[in-house]
């Protein structure tokens, strides 16, 4: 009963503030990207929350669960950095276009209307499968905590976001992302040092699991690679399956529409860099913690369901005040991922994708219609397509990263990309990689792990890239575009510099600590346990390189942040432009 009250209180909470934030909606700008005057904390608040959705607390500490802790540590290392060298080569420049919607910027760089009508129709039928997941990821929750139907819970959900979101708009979007990323921040925190710690620390926890024999590797930095449900056969494959989709996350980090649109709403680039590069860290202390949680559960019981691993910790382990922290936390992950790609959504619908010659008023009213079209159908959706929260999220994820990855970046270090390319590089981008990812699923191809298909349609995309550009020609709109992007801002450089050469600094110290604590807790620990359970040395050397490869990710990434952010003229002219 306890866990029915603070979910519905949770709920009645987020429609009171989310519709409080109406009140500051005036003006288009106000209802798309919050008035671009957002400052860290809220864009820092609404990228994480945008990211950890149900499927980081549900599905992948679910597959740190079921045997790969580590090898979700290699992922996370990589995709996290990203998060930073994102916005520094493309997040930034992004805020000086002051667009409406990323699909609008690629229509502006290229000077093409027909560009962003395909952003935009890959923005609604990509996120529209990653909101189907996480919503799915609030239902499932809803149900376990409240013993009441799935469906219930989904229309729960649904028309609380969709009632604050049709009111205040990004307003109320940003403002609630950031009260629910400081929400289940401390669940994570809180729930994970407990459970470690009632296991007797990361040694104790180690220790248990080189002891238990129902998921033999579990402690170790490639996983489980034996047995019927291996999801990996060997070390080798475990490292290409982290270093393959952490490239690809990373990309997905760098320019994602549910990403990189929160930096239209920055107050300026500075806080696009700060909050990028504060993201990275909570996102690597995150991962540290919760997924070392999940493969501890473990030991309290190998035989659960993974994707509910950690509802049946808060439920049974955890004490009853922790509990309902960590489940409202869980819940608020989900709810502020699915308010954020409705949003976009319903936005991109109405601005990119159905453009018409509208004054404020109706463009307002015509993102509104979008908004609850776009929540019915993903509704209706969600109440009869069967859940699978981790395989759908990841899934409609990657096929940003294989369609927008590579447009995104050559739009901004490219002189030679042209509409037509962009156009092309998008089209078969997203298109190839939902075939590919359609016909592994039908069992019709198998590919290896090194050819995921994101691998394969993100190759194709850039060979349409260039074979496109070759036969078109960049226009003078186009030329001059790109020239406008990399003429710095003019603003009071030298005191935000100052700040954000600090938190550049942040990041870097946030690194060496990151990458000690796992050598010294992680590493360490198994160290000390290989001669008693025969652990190899190649293991414990892999370890060593984990925790060193952790936090010099963080420490490159808060470098080349300290680099970049340093004082720069006004009047400074175009930066260096790759030729392709």
């Amino acid at each position: 009963m306890v866990y029915t009250v603070a979910i519905v209180l949770s709920l009645v909470g987020y429609f009171i503030i989310g519709n409080l934030a109406g009140r500051r909606v005036k003006h288009l700008d106000d209802y798309l990207v919050a008035g671009r005057n957002a400052p860290t904390l809220m864009i820092l608040g609404t990228l994480v929350a945008s990211y950890l959705s149900t499927s980081a607390f549900l599905g992948e500490t679910g597959f740190a669960y079921q045997g790969y802790p580590f090898v979700m540590l290699i992922f996370a290392a990589i995709s996290t950095a990203g998060c930073l060298l994102g916005a520094l080569v493309f997040g930034r420049y992004l805020r000086r276009s002051e667009a409406l919607t990323v699909p609008e910027f690629f229509g502006k760089r290229f000077a093409s209307k027909r560009v962003q009508m395909i952003a935009g129709l890959t923005t609604v039928f990509g996120l529209g499968a990653y909101l189907l997941g996480v919503m799915q990821g609030a239902g499932i929750m809803f149900e376990e905590l409240t013993g009441l139907p799935y469906w219930a819970g989904l229309m729960l959900v649904w028309f609380t976001y969709t009632s604050f979101i049709l009111y205040s708009g990004s307003q109320g979007v940003v403002l609630t992302d950031t009260i629910m990323f400081v929400i289940f921040s401390i669940a994570a925190v809180g729930g994970s040092l407990y459970i470690i710690s009632d296991l007797g620390g990361w040694s104790g926890v180690i220790e248990g699991l080189l002891i238990q024999t129902d998921k033999p590797g579990i402690a170790l930095w490639h996983g489980v690679t034996e047995g019927e449900g291996a999801a990996f056969s060997s070390p080798g494959e475990a490292l290409i399956w982290g270093l393959t989709l952490g490239l690809v996350w990373a990309t997905v980090l760098a320019a994602s529409p549910w990403q990189s649109s929160r930096y239209l709403m920055a107050r300026n680039e500075h806080v696009v860099m700060r909050s990028a590069m504060l993201t990275a860290v909570v996102l690597a202390i995150f991962y540290a913690l919760m997924m070392m949680t999940g493969a501890a559960i473990n030991l309290y019981d190998p035989t659960l369901d993974g994707e509910r691993a950690m509802v049946w910790a808060a439920l049974n382990v955890l004490p009853a005040w922790l509990g309902v922290i960590i489940l409202t936390g869980v819940f608020a992950a989900g709810l502020s991922s699915c308010s954020t790609f409705l949003s976009i959504i319903g936005f991109s619908l109405a601005q990119d994708i159905l453009p018409a010659k509208r004054g404020e008023r109706g463009a307002m009213r015509a993102s509104r219609i979008g908004v609850l079209a776009a929540g019915l159908v993903a509704l209706l959706l969600a109440l009869f397509q069967p859940p699978a929260v981790m395989a759908v999220v990841w899934f409609a994820a990657t096929l940003f990263a294989s369609s927008w990855g590579p447009v995104a970046l050559m739009s901004i270090w490219s002189r030679r990309i042209t509409a037509a390319g962009a156009a092309w590089g998008l089209g078969v981008g997203f298109v190839g990689n939902l075939l590919l990812s359609l016909m592994v699923q039908a069992e019709w191809i198998a590919l290896p792990v090194y050819l995921h298909p994101v691998v394969l349609s993100t190759i194709a995309a850039l060979a349409a890239i260039v074979i496109a550009s070759t036969f078109s020609r960049v226009s003078k709109a186009e030329r001059d575009y790109l020239a406008l992007l990399h003429r710095s801002p003019v603003e009071n450089e030298r005191s935000w510099a100052a700040v954000t050469r600090r938190v550049a600094v942040a990041t870097m110290v946030t690194g060496v600590a990151v990458g000690a604590f796992l050598w010294w807790q992680y590493a360490g620990s198994l160290a000390a346990l290989a001669g008693r359970f025969g652990v190899a040395e190649d293991a414990v050397t892999g370890a060593y390189l984990l925790a060193a490869g952790c936090g010099a990710m963080l420490v490159i990434a808060g470098a080349v942040g300290f680099w970049l952010v340093r004082e720069r003229r006004a009047d400074a002219g175009s930066s260096p432009l790759a030729k392709f």
